[in-house]
């Protein structure tokens, strides 16, 4: 069987991955996540997933790699990793009493044969109303800087929340996991 690749840095991908797959490698695409000029949500993070797949899959030409991005979107407003605790803070003061749209795309290759499937999950987050000792609280103890939206949903991100729609639970942590099981199952890769 072809080795399985996430393509991707991130310890919370991996996590989820361990889920489903107990034996794959992990690595960096290191592209560029900027967007386009005129590039919606939409169109964006399917195009990074493709190509963080695309990019692994040079290095890997026998392997299954995976790759998933996205993207938080405030209205028309695509919102980045916050980075840093001034941003984070900014960005749940903003989000208080609003929807967000997480947006994640997911991308399983076949380096060899180069068939891909793609798929995108769209996650509706309603926050609650946070006052600001709440955010700073939350923010001191997660710490959620490298976070699209400035929270961890697995962990106590979930406390902001006052709903959340999504036919994957799993895409607001960053892989959708019900979808990438139906593609493994395509792809023969398992069978369950």
């Amino acid at each position: 069987m072809q080795k399985l690749i996430l393509a991707s840095s991130s310890p919370y991908r991996a996590e989820l991955l361990r889920r489903i797959a107990c034996d794959f490698g992990q690595q960096s695409p290191d592209i560029d996540e900027s967007p386009l000029a005129g590039e919606n949500p939409d169109d964006l993070v399917l195009r990074l997933a493709r190509q963080k797949a695309q990019k692994v899959a040079e290095q890997n030409s026998h392997s299954w790699v995976i790759a998933s991005d996205q993207v938080a979107c405030l209205g028309s407003e695509i919102l980045g990793k916050p980075g840093s605790h001034q941003a984070a803070v900014q960005q749940l003061t903003q989000f208080s009493g609003q929807c967000l749209e997480f947006k994640t795309s997911l991308c399983l290759l076949n380096a060899a044969t180069q068939w891909m499937q793609c798929d995108q999950v769209d996650t509706r987050v309603k926050f609650r109303q946070l006052e600001a000792h709440e955010i700073e609280a939350y923010l001191l103890k997660e710490q959620p800087y490298d976070c699209a939206g400035s929270f961890k949903c697995e962990g106590l991100g979930i406390n902001l929340f006052e709903s959340v729609q999504s036919n994957d639970p799993t895409a607001l942590v960053g892989l959708p996991l019900i979808s990438l099981c139906s593609m493994m199952r395509k792809a023969g890769i398992f069978s369950i």
